[in-house]
């Protein structure tokens, strides 16, 4: 953000825009955190980005645009180079004589200014426009992966009286694949053998989506030159071989997580992208309510016992732990993780990788933490009876424990805790709070449109009770949906957010966890002193037009609830 936090908080009691009471409740949210109070208010949907661009450019007394409300031509378009354009988020927009008019996220980047008017040749006028309306102008302006990659073929091939694979641009393409996916916030990229072609599939935002279609001959040059920036075995076609490689990309130093597996028709690359930038959320960025939130900031306000996020593969529970680490993370605590893979670094913490071939497991690697003093210890995931016995202990003697667990809600993760062989009254006695949660898409707000239904529609897939209490407005029931634009990808959705359940563990529930209650009747408990279901929170945010009756169902599974 061009303004720091202390800066624009004053600008926002000044215009009058938040009472001070406001600005100190936003400030305390974030605290620990690596998020801003203008993400804060964006997220909140407490200011649209065109208004906090407005109090921005008032402040810096500079003219504001909105660039999505342009019409740019494209000869002035690409005036800037595009690599300067994306790293430095600058748009040219209009030439009046001599003079071009520049929009930049951060106008006080004077060297940018003397190089553009040294490039172009013309005097610059600048203006302020917002990163994040700076970036969807780029997106929208982005050629297709799928033309970017036929031209790269046709040129190299071109430029050369060879037409053999030996000739094609394969370091050019594998960045260009990295680059486009990191853009569109995907968090894989998928390369599979065909019968005749190699397909590439993007995962945004949990879905996977075809992207590019290669022509065959060229996958396994593609394949060798991944394994090698991954260190792997390059003359190995039969096994599965797992690697890591790190990509300097403007933003950041990318690392990525490299699986190779033999499929019928050759070898399939899955590339998961480990960008720092998606573990900067907080949990009120992540959709978590205030009234959860509070439960959570009482777990981990103790100096022991056990808080667990549960949730299936990649519902963005080790998110979630990371997000109370950030909070957690000072001098005065030696916090130590055990995790498979580490993925992302935590400055000032002890992290150990779990390595099997030397017998560095879960349960061994949290035996060595004990005798390293910590304070806090985050277990990647609890999987067996023995990592299990030693997190609770360790719980139970003086540390604060963090752990995930496969489970479909906070209630089942109990009897899965007895399950591994721990004793009822050992998880009363530990066991904090539980995090249950699902990610859900977000409506992309360029395309967003109101949807209607009918009372005979939602009662397919909900109780008559569920709608009553949600949708009590009566036959026609307006919602909000994504009609799908060239910023999502016609998807109708950009971004996601959590939805949760959070159970505290009361004394009731404590008494109900030692009498070996089921896990049933202990939700049933839990709802009664306040616990919202996820399926709740959901449809709260779909009463916010945050996301769709559709994303619903197909996360939570509503039909079965």
């Amino acid at each position: 953000m061009i303004l720091p936090d202390d800066q624009l908080k004053e600008i926002l009691v000044k215009s009058g825009t938040f009472t001070p009471e406001i600005l100190n409740e936003a400030q305390h949210s974030i605290e620990g955190t690596h998020s801003s109070l203008a993400s804060y208010f964006l997220d909140k949907h407490l200011l649209t980005d065109e208004q906090l661009g407005l109090i921005i450019a008032k402040a810096i007394k500079i003219p504001f645009v909105v660039l999505s409300k342009l019409t740019i031509p494209p000869e002035i378009f690409s005036i800037v180079p595009p690599r300067l354009m994306r790293k430095n988020k600058v748009v040219a927009y209009a030439k009046d004589g001599q003079t071009l008019r520049v929009a930049m996220a951060d106008p006080r980047a004077k060297n940018i200014i003397t190089a553009l008017e040294k490039k172009a040749g013309l005097k610059i006028a600048i203006a302020y426009a917002t990163e994040s309306d700076v970036a969807s102008l780029l997106n929208l302006n982005k050629k297709a992966l799928q033309v970017t990659i036929d031209e790269l073929l046709k040129n190299e091939i071109s430029l050369s009286t060879r037409t053999t694979s030996d000739s094609l641009p394969i370091a050019k393409i594998i960045d260009t694949l990295i680059n486009t996916a990191y853009e569109d916030r995907a968090s894989d990229i998928h390369i599979e053998p065909l019968e005749s072609e190699s397909l590439v599939r993007f995962r945004i935002d949990g879905v996977l989506q075809d992207v590019l279609l290669m022509p065959k001959h060229i996958h396994d040059r593609i394949i060798t030159r991944i394994k090698v920036l991954s260190n792997l075995r390059t003359d190995e076609h039969m096994s599965a071989q797992d690697g890591k490689m790190r990509i300097a990309i403007p933003e950041e130093q990318l690392d990525i997580r490299v699986s190779i597996l033999p499929v019928t028709g050759g070898e399939k690359a899955v590339l998961r992208l480990l960008s720092s930038k998606s573990r900067e959320y907080s949990l009120a960025s992540l959709g978590m309510a205030p009234e959860d939130l509070v439960k959570l900031e009482r777990a981990y306000a103790q100096t022991y016992g056990m808080i667990l996020s549960t949730g299936p593969t990649g519902s963005g529970k080790t998110t979630s732990i990371y997000a109370i680490l950030k909070v957690l993370n000072t001098r005065e605590k030696n916090i130590t993780t055990i995790e498979d893979p580490v993925e992302y670094w935590i400055k000032g913490a002890n992290q150990v990788q779990v390595n099997v071939k030397t017998n560095l497991t879960f349960a061994d690697g949290l035996r060595s933490i004990l005798r390293q003093d910590p304070n806090i210890i985050f277990v990647g995931e609890i999987r067996d009876n023995e990592t299990a016995g030693i997190a609770v202990n360790a719980a139970l003697t003086g540390h604060l424990v963090l752990s995930t667990l496969h489970t479909n809600d906070a209630a089942t993760a109990i009897p899965r805790l007895s399950d591994m062989g721990v004793e009822p009254f050992l998880v009363a006695s530990t066991v904090r709070v539980i995090v249950a949660q699902r990610l859900l898409r977000k409506i992309c707000e360029s395309c967003k449109t109101p949807l209607e239904f009918t009372y005979e529609d939602l009662l397919k897939h909900f109780s008559a009770e569920v709608i009553q209490k949600f949708f009590p407005s009566g036959k026609k029931i307006i919602t909000y949906h994504g009609a799908g634009c060239k910023l999502c990808h016609s998807t109708g959705y950009k971004g996601r957010l959590g939805v949760f359940e959070v159970l505290e563990v009361s004394q009731e529930i404590r008494k109900l966890i030692a009498a070996k209650s089921d896990a049933e009747i202990i939700n049933q408990k839990a709802i009664s002193e306040g616990m919202r279901s996820m399926l709740e929170d959901a449809l709260i945010k779909v009463q916010k037009g945050q996301t769709t009756i559709e994303e619903v169902i197909r996360v939570t599974k509503a039909e079965s609830l």
